[in-house]
């Protein structure tokens, strides 16, 4: 399972912040080769549902 954690949460200035934990970033610290693919993949799929909101 990778860490996909999606944030989203309302600022000091009533703007809506929306994050993810970088998946690539959370799989370093297991050093699995297989995963490292994966998590690149589901990197750049969280960057772009987060950039067409």
């Amino acid at each position: 399972m990778l860490p996909c954690n999606v944030i989203v949460q309302e600022t000091a200035d009533g703007t809506i912040e929306v994050a993810a934990v970088d998946p690539v970033a959370s799989m370093m610290a297991v050093q699995n080769q297989a995963l490292a693919g994966i998590a690149v993949e589901i990197k750049e799929k969280l960057e772009r549902v987060i950039a067409s909101l």
